[in-house]
C-alpha cells in the first residue's frame, strides 16, 4: 500500500516524525486518529495526490514516530505541542500555508492546530469527532458505554498500558471491530500494520498519554479559548458516519458553529472509520472543498 509515495522520518519539535509524502499540487496534510497510523489513508491518498501534493504522518506516539515518556502535567502529548509537531513538519518539508484533512484524534490535533496557527491552514476537515471540550462535559451513560476507551486510557499509569500491553492485537481488533461494521471494512494489510504498530515499544503509554493530555490541559486550553470566544477562521468542512457515535450522542454542526466561523457538513452512510468505510466519498468530499475538483488532474 502506498508504494507510489516517499518515505520520510523527519527530525522536528524535539521527536522523529514518520510518514510518506507525494503528489502534485497545493499541500495536503493528513492525520490519523486512534488506534491507527498514517495507513488509514490507503484508499484516498492516491487520488488526493493527483491533485494535491499529499503528507500522510504518524501523529506522535503512534505508528514509527517517536514515543517520548510522558510527564506529570501531560504537556508532551498536549495537542498544543502535537500542533507544533505539524507546523515544524511542514516547515521542512517547505510548506508555509496548507490545508488539512483528519480524522478522530488527528482531527483534534487539528482544531488546535487551527487555533494556535490560524496563518498557517488554508482549510480544514474534520471527520467524525465533536469538540474534545463538548464530549466531556456532556458524557453520559450512552457516551461512557459507547467510548470506555476515554476513560480507560486516562487511568494513572501503569494499569492500562498493561492491560494493552498483555495483548496488542486484542486491543486493535476489538476497539476498531466493535463498531458499526465491525472488521469487514478494512484491508488486511491496513489491520497488520495497525497490529504490528500497537505491539511496539512504548505505543501503549504514549496513547494513553494522548488521552490523558485530552482530559486534562487540553480542557484547560479549550476552555481559555472559549471564554475569549476563540473561533477556528479558516473554512471548516465536519463530516461524520450516521450509524457512529458522533451522529446518535451529539449535534456535530452546532457544536462547530460555536467553536467556528464558516462550518458546513453532513453525515455519511457509514461508522466511524470514514477513510476506510467511505473512500470514494471522502475523495470527492475532499477534491470539492479543496478546490480539486475530480477528474481534473
Amino acid at each position: 500500500m502506498l508504494e507510489r509515495f516517499k518515505v520520510f522520518d523527519l527530525d522536528v519539535n524535539g521527536v522523529t516524525l514518520h510518514g510518506r509524502a507525494g503528489g502534485s499540487g497545493p499541500p495536503l496534510l493528513l492525520l490519523h486518529g486512534h488506534p491507527q497510523t498514517h495507513v488509514i489513508w490507503h484508499r484516498v491518498a492516491p487520488e488526493l495526490a493527483d491533485h494535491c501534493h499529499v503528507v500522510m504522518v504518524d501523529l506522535r506516539g503512534y505508528g514509527h514516530s517517536s514515543k517520548p515518556p510522558g510527564d506529570d502535567e501531560h504537556v508532551t502529548y498536549s495537542k498544543r505541542v502535537m500542533a507544533e509537531d505539524m507546523v515544524a513538519l511542514m516547515n521542512a518539508l517547505g510548506f508555509e500555508r496548507f490545508a488539512v484533512l483528519t480524522h478522530d484524534r488527528g482531527a483534534r490535533v487539528a482544531h488546535r492546530l487551527c487555533l494556535d496557527h490560524p496563518e498557517r491552514i488554508e482549510r480544514a476537515m474534520f471527520l467524525d469527532i465533536a469538540p474534545t471540550l463538548d464530549m466531556y462535559e456532556r458524557t453520559d451513560r450512552a457516551f461512557a458505554s459507547a467510548y470506555f476507551h476515554w476513560f480507560l486510557l486516562i487511568q494513572p499509569a501503569p494499569l492500562p498500558e498493561q492491560l494493552i500491553e498483555g495483548n496488542p492485537r486484542a486491543w486493535i481488533d476489538g476497539v476498531m471491530g466493535n463498531r458499526h461494521a465491525g472488521l469487514i471494512p478494512f484491508a488486511p494489510e491496513a489491520l497488520d500494520a495497525y497490529r504490528a504498530a500497537m505491539a511496539l515499544p512504548g505505543t501503549a503509554h504514549a496513547m494513553c498519554e494522548d488521552y490523558r493530555a485530552a482530559s486534562t490541559i487540553d480542557l484547560e486550553h479549550d476552555r481559555i479559548d472559549r471564554d475569549l470566544d476563540h473561533r477556528i477562521a479558516c473554512p471548516l468542512r465536519v463530516l461524520w458516519g450516521e450509524h457512529g457515535v458522533i451522529e446518535k450522542l451529539f449535534d456535530p454542526m452546532a457544536l462547530w458553529q460555536a467553536c467556528a466561523s464558516d462550518v458546513s457538513g453532513r453525515a455519511l452512510p457509514c461508522g466511524h472509520y470514514l477513510p476506510e468505510e467511505c473512500p470514494d466519498e471522502i475523495i470527492d468530499e475532499a477534491l470539492a472543498f479543496f478546490n480539486a475538483p475530480r477528474g481534473a488532474a
